[in-house]
């Protein structure tokens, strides 16, 4: 039997390219009924195998080129309040929430969006952004911005209709361990918020099995510091001055006595 020789290429090239690359060349017409195929020549499937290997390689690239497409495209949106902007009236007015949620918090997730996009924070969750970029002074926009954006949507969830009152008993006996009383943990709200030198937060914070009150300015959040927040009071005037103007313990204390969400707070525990 002999065989007739081939090209590299020729042996390298896909099924439907090789045609009849071997064949009998004494074999009579019992093992060839049908004339075979002419075998293409060396340079005709060189350039096919090349244009198959390329048109792998753009979808590859076309490939990757969506996922980053897909990447560059996750936005942060501003989260859904979990109650109409109407429903902390009259301790918060809808004229004042129409403001603070719909303006300011609004902003800072549409700023953010603008300042990562395209660089490499781009596809990360807020939490994620704080902690990268936290204290890192050619990043301090990004993170003003991703605390901020942050730290309102924790706010809203803090605060409900018809809140305040007796937290859960779980919440209550870490409560009364760390501060005697809920009226004590209260009033320790109360002064950090009203003392925070202008703009800025009021946490209750969980700091390894106990609780603890502390307070940060601007966009500071207890993420930075390894604590876990329970709960927050936002006292930049934005918050209260539309209807309480300079007093801001009278809004702290409204806030505690009837919109603090102590179930929030409990769940937080976890």
């Amino acid at each position: 039997m002999t065989l007739r020789p081939v090209c590299v290429a020729q042996l390298n090239a896909p099924a439907a390219l090789r045609g009849n690359l071997f064949r009998d060349t004494n074999a009579g017409a019992r093992c060839a009924p049908k004339p075979a195929r002419k075998p293409l020549p060396c340079r005709i499937v060189s350039v096919a195998i090349e244009m198959i290997n390329t048109q792998k390689n753009i979808e590859r690239n076309l490939m990757s080129d969506i996922a980053i497409v897909e990447k560059q495209s996750v936005l942060h949106v501003l989260p859904l309040l979990p109650y109409p902007e109407n429903a902390l009236d009259p301790v918060i007015s809808p004229r004042t929430m129409s403001f603070h949620y719909g303006k300011h918090h609004k902003g800072y997730v549409d700023t953010l969006n603008k300042l990562v996009d395209g660089t490499e924070f781009t596809g990360l969750a807020l939490a994620e952004l704080i902690v990268a970029t936290a204290g890192k002074p050619d990043h301090a926009a990004i993170f003003n911005n991703a605390a901020q954006a942050w730290n309102h949507a924790f706010y809203w969830q803090s605060l409900r209709p018809d809140g305040g009152g007796e937290p859960p008993s779980a919440l209550k006996q870490k409560i009364e361990k760390a501060f005697g009383s809920v009226d004590a943990c209260k009033s320790e709200l109360t002064k950090a918020a009203t003392t925070q030198f202008g703009s800025g937060w009021a946490w209750l914070v969980l700091d390894g099995g106990g609780l603890k009150v502390m307070k940060s300015g601007n966009a500071g959040t207890p993420l930075t510091k390894g604590l876990k927040p329970l709960l927050a009071i936002d006292v930049w005037e934005h918050a209260y001055y539309l209807d309480y103007q300079n007093r801001r313990i009278d809004h702290v204390k409204a806030v505690l006595d009837r919109l603090i969400n102590w179930d929030f707070a409990a769940a937080n525990l976890g």
